[in-house]
């Protein structure tokens, strides 16, 4: 799943989710000062972002998320994790 497609994604959850109008989610939208969502509802994220990763989600890898962009980029990294290095 490329990035882009991640933020899709992550745009449709806080919408449906959270009731956040979709033209308010950018990017650089910061989580908790920009779109109200609290430590719990943080958790509730997660949860329903898992499906995308495919496994087992720790909360250390968002305990630097801020912005929407930085939970595609946690994402992104969870989903790639095992993928093998191109050969040389």
């Amino acid at each position: 799943m490329t990035k882009d497609q991640l933020f899709m994604k992550c745009v449709d959850i806080l919408h449906e989710t959270f009731d956040i109008d979709k033209d308010k989610i950018k990017p650089e939208s910061r989580l908790y000062e920009e779109l109200d969502i609290d430590s719990i509802d943080a958790v509730d994220l997660i949860v329903r972002m898992k499906p995308m990763v495919g496994k087992r989600m720790q909360p250390e890898a968002f305990k630097a998320v801020r912005t929407v962009q930085d939970v595609v980029d946690a994402l992104h990294t969870l989903i790639h994790a095992d993928a093998a290095p191109p050969p040389p």
